[in-house]
This record gives C-alpha cells, structure tokens and sequence, in this order.
C-alpha cells in the first residue's frame, strides 16, 4: 500500500489534547533519531445506518475525512512550534484504529500514542483494545503520559528498564540503552524478585533462604545481562538495582524520576504476562512518564 514512510516515527491523532502532546514528544523522538514524524488520525463510518438529517453515506465519509484533516493540521502546527524544520507528513485513514496502526508497525521505527482518546481512538489505551496493539505491532511501541493526567511528559531523569532475563527483557535493555544514549540520559535496569508468586505458589528460592544472598544471586544474574550492553555504550551510565517486590509497584515508584520507562511485551519471573494481564495495564494506566513496550526483532505475532 502507497503512502507508508519506512522508517518514521508514527503517531496516532485523534483530535485530544493527549494526542497533540503524544505527538509533540514524538516529534522530539524523530528529531533525535534522525528520522520522519507521521502524523495519522484513523476514523471509521458510523456501523449503523444514519438518521438522514445526517446526509448520505459519501456525505458523512466526506465529513469524517475533513475532520480527520483539521486534526491533522492541528497537530502538525503543534509539532512544527517545538520542532521547526522537522519533515513532518500526514495520513488519514478509514479503517479500524488497531488494524491500521499495526499495519502502520510494519513500516515504522516506532508506535507513539496519547493516554487518553477521542473519536476513533476513544478507549485506546485501556483494557482489550491496548494489549491488542501492543500485542501486535511490529516495532516498539510508546504510550506518552505525564505525572497527572494533565502534565507533560517528563524531559529529565535516567531513563528505567524492567529486566528479567527473558528474550524481551534483552530486547528492551537495547531499546533502552540506545534511548539513553539518544537523550544523554543515564540507564536504571531493575529487576525484582518475589518468595510467592502471583498465583500464590513459591518461587525457586525456599522462604527459609537468606534474602541477601538471593539478591546478591539476582543481582549477579542481572549484571551479566547488562555488561554486554555496558561494552557496547562504554559512555552510557548504567546504574543496577535488584528489589524484593513486585515488577509494577518497582517500576511505577522508579517511573516518579525518571523521563521512560521500558518493558518487554512477555516476561518470566516477575515480569510474567507483563502484556497479557494487569501488569501491563497497570502501567500503561498509572505510569508517570512516558512507557515503551518493546517485542523481541523476529518474534511471532
């Protein structure tokens, strides 16, 4: 399909104020990263037939299609104020919003979205419709949020990666360690560990062990895991941080300082269904600063 920009940054508009500000962070990440910004509002016919006070069916097609453009433009000029000189291109599109923004990961560099919806969008970010995206896309994926619901999104602070060992924590810590990078911003990697599990059955470690030399071994395991990064970005500052608790309390309580917080999309341990449950809405709903899931490069969908 003619249209797409391989390699953008995307963004998805619908009109609120949450997604203009989605868009100008996204902005921010384009300019760092090198790369397009690509604004799209994605709107849907009405499923049930319109009172004809209303027009006809190409009339409303005609009057969604405007709306859609007025947003865009609103958007745009919002993002060319912070950015000025950014390659910014916009595209409205009649379709399901989830279908057409994972249609939309297949050729971008990354999926921003605002926490809060209107129109087309309304409900994104919470319960089915956002694990589904975030589910799905095929490239990472960020969900822009601020302190309280009306805050801009941070622009100061490490930047905080949730790892566990698993594929998608490796894939995360590699997102995380080149946003870092890209922000002169220093690297948190915590891993927590538990005795119970959700579910209430122990984990590996017996309650009658030490809890300093669990962490001690969770930290060990941790550092190995991030010394490979550490050789790949010797000027990144990588600070390790091994907790007892739960992944999303942790994450959320180190997301007050930070500017991102980054997560895979699946996990074990800790982080066990961090996509699937509500870990990951937990996050997505109460998180903040700006949260990244990130899916392995090659895993299935």
């Amino acid at each position: 399909m003619s249209g797409f920009v391989d390699g953008a940054v995307v963004t998805g508009i619908d009109g609120s104020s949450s997604a203009v500000q989605a868009a100008v962070w996204a902005g921010g990440e384009a300019v760092r990263r090198g790369r397009p910004l690509r604004l799209v509002q994605v709107y849907a016919l009405p499923q049930v037939k319109a009172p004809v006070a209303f027009g006809t069916h190409e009339q409303v097609r005609a009057g969604l299609a405007e709306r859609a453009e007025g947003r865009l433009a609103d958007a745009k000029g919002a993002v060319l104020a912070e950015h000025p000189g950014l390659e910014v291109v916009t595209a409205a599109r009649e379709w399901s919003p989830v279908t057409a923004l994972v249609q939309e990961s297949q050729h971008a560099e990354l999926i921003v979205l605002g926490s809060r919806g209107l129109g087309g969008f309304t409900g994104l970010l919470v319960g089915s419709t956002a694990v589904a995206v975030a589910a799905h896309t095929h490239c990472p994926i960020v969900v822009v949020r601020g302190r309280t619901p009306h805050d801009p999104p941070p622009s100061a602070g490490p930047v905080v990666v949730g790892s566990d060992g698993s594929p998608d924590s490796e894939a995360a810590i590699a997102f995380a360690c080149e946003e870092a990078r890209l922000r002169g911003a220093a690297l948190v990697a915590v891993h927590t560990w538990s005795d119970v599990l959700a579910d209430g059955m122990l984990r590996p470690h017996p309650l009658q062990e030490d809890p300093a030399e669990i962490a001690a071994a969770e930290r060990g395991k941790l550092a190995e895991q991030v010394a490979g990064w550490q050789r790949k970005y010797p000027e990144l500052a990588i600070e390790l941080e091994v907790v007892r608790g739960r992944p999303v309390r942790t994450l959320l309580e180190r997301g007050e300082d930070a500017q991102l917080v980054v997560v895979g999309c699946r996990g074990r341990g800790g982080f066990t269904g961090m996509l699937l449950g509500s870990t990951s809405q937990a996050l997505i709903a109460h998180s903040p600063c700006p949260v990244a899931v990130v899916r392995p490069v090659g895993s299935t969908r």
